[in-house]
């Protein structure tokens, strides 16, 4: 084992010479989950990632639910780890503060072909080891979700399907495995693997990382990665997913996650809370060749406006906060693809679809067994700190801006920063003083909520862009440093 020190920025400490025993390619959540419990180990383990931030992939640009796996195809890798991983991530949740809200579902019948389908459904479902579906008729599915449009049948319910937070999701993991020492190498895109015999050479854009072992979970590039290390047994296609964003005051319309029926056509489009207090309606599916096309398109907003009228026209007439679209590394392999190159050092983490976001830490618990099983000496810490606490960023619970003892203590906390997602300087604080603080406002935004809300950083992004200027002065200043306007009582802005 190595020493070497973990580090937050681009430009570790560990020198050119530093021999980790593991890398792990990607810094989402799979990556970070992995990284982190390969650090449970007596292991020197690197986190690299292309971009200058975790999660700034895939990760952060996805639906947030949490599945139960009640749909997956039944005996396959991806139906056992979505499974395990649900149960696995909903402890660490708890852990840490990652915000959860346990909705529940309704699959919901438009046409005979996706009423007949749902015996089906349920069937799969108890295949994969959930048994808690029911099928309801019209009048149930209108009882739980009056506003839905004219026309439907009858439903299927999930009532542990959950929306999480991805973002936090992401975080605390990186977070946790740089507390447990992994040393995190931003800005390090992959450009060729050299084996030494006993050691790889990864040459990246920002210098060489020498490992004895290599985890690669490069999402949307992981297929390229596997190339470079003689394989080619896949390909990732990005296909992007557009949704629109409602505003929180049409959260009330909307309490369950309300799922299409997967038909002949298609798996169709959702309408989902999030623990923000926003609505999603989305995603559309469109393959594409480029990998970093995630801008949004009027095919894709008028495809989706159209769903949504069917689906529940009462939405429609709400205001839209944004849009936004994300890329899947849609696959040609059928199920996830992890497996082990003995020879090579070296473990591919491929395929992983959505469902990543839930299956995250089994996957990890999957590739340490299977490393170990190719030769990885895996010898267990006795020394773990404890998982870092996260920060609230859920409407289900209780926040800096409504804790009077908290604000009585840290008056920081009872400046308000941007009034739409009542983001306050303390926050913005703590967020430059994290173990992974953010380089840029969509960092920011995703550690904060900051910029998040109706006016899209209009009023605020001025002021939050010059905390993020001040940044090093704000994280080693006092509380005055973060500016931020008084506390204003709610009662006052209703």
């Amino acid at each position: 084992m190595n020493d070497t020190t973990g580090t937050t920025t681009g430009t570790p400490t560990a020198t050119d010479t530093t021999v980790f025993d593991v890398v792990v390619i990607g810094a989402g959540i799979v990556g970070s989950a992995v990284a982190r419990k390969l650090a449970s180990y007596e292991l020197s383990v690197a986190l690299l990632d292309a971009r200058d931030d975790v999660g700034d992939g895939t990760s952060k640009a996805n639906t947030a639910i949490l599945h139960t796996g009640f749909d997956a195809t039944p005996g396959t890798l991806e139906s056992r780890l979505v499974r395990e991983g649900y149960h696995l991530l909903s402890d660490y949740a708890e852990r840490t503060g990652i915000p959860v809200e346990r909705t529940g579902a309704v699959l919901v019948a438009w046409t005979d072909e996706e009423l007949g389908a749902l015996p089906g459904l349920r069937e799969k479902a108890e295949r994969n080891g959930y048994d808690r579906t029911e099928i309801i008729d019209s009048a149930e599915v209108y009882r739980q979700l009056p506003h839905l449009g004219e026309g439907v049948l009858g439903g299927l319910t999930v009532p542990d399907e959950s929306i999480v937070c991805t973002w936090t999701t992401n975080l605390a993991l990186a977070t946790d495995a740089v507390g447990r020492g992994v040393t995190l190498l931003l800005n390090r895109a992959v450009r060729s693997a050299e084996d030494l015999g006993g050691t790889t050479v990864l040459h990246t854009s920002s210098g060489d990382v020498n490992t004895r072992w290599v985890v690669n979970a490069a999402g949307l590039g992981a297929d390229v990665v596997d190339r470079l290390f003689g394989h080619d047994r896949f390909t990732v296609t990005p296909r992007r997913g557009e949704l629109v964003v409602y505003d929180k005051l049409a959260r009330p319309l909307v309490s369950k996650i309300i799922l299409p029926v997967p038909s002949s056509r298609g798996k169709g489009v959702l309408i989902s809370p999030t623990v923000y207090g926003n609505v999603l309606l989305g995603p559309t599916a469109e393959d594409l060749v480029d990998r970093t096309d995630t801008g949004t398109s009027e095919k894709g907003l008028e495809f989706l406006m159209a769903k949504g009228e069917r689906l529940m026209p009462d939405l429609l007439r709400e205001e839209v906060t944004a849009t936004y679209a994300g890329l899947r590394a849609a696959s040609d392999h059928p199920d996830y693809l992890i497996e082990a190159d003995p020879g090579r050092r070296y473990v591919l983490v491929g395929g992983i679809r959505s469902t990543g976001l839930t299956a995250g830490i089994a996957i990890a618990e999957y590739v340490a067994d299977l490393a170990r099983d190719a030769g990885l000496a895996l010898v267990s810490r006795e020394d773990l700190p404890e998982p870092p606490r996260m920060p609230n960023l859920g409407e289900a619970y209780p926040r800096p801006y409504q804790d009077a003892a908290r604000i009585a203590a840290d008056p920081a906390y009872g400046k308000v920063v941007c009034f739409c997602e009542r983001v306050t300087a303390g926050e913005i604080r703590d967020a430059f003083r994290s173990p992974i603080p953010p380089v840029g406002l969509d960092g920011l935004r995703r550690r904060t909520r900051a910029m998040n809300g109706r006016c899209q950083g209009f009023y605020c992004g001025a002021e939050i862009g010059g905390l993020l200027e001040r940044r090093g002065e704000i994280r080693d200043g006092g509380d005055e440093s973060t500016g931020g306007h008084p506390r204003v009582p709610l009662e006052a802005r209703r």
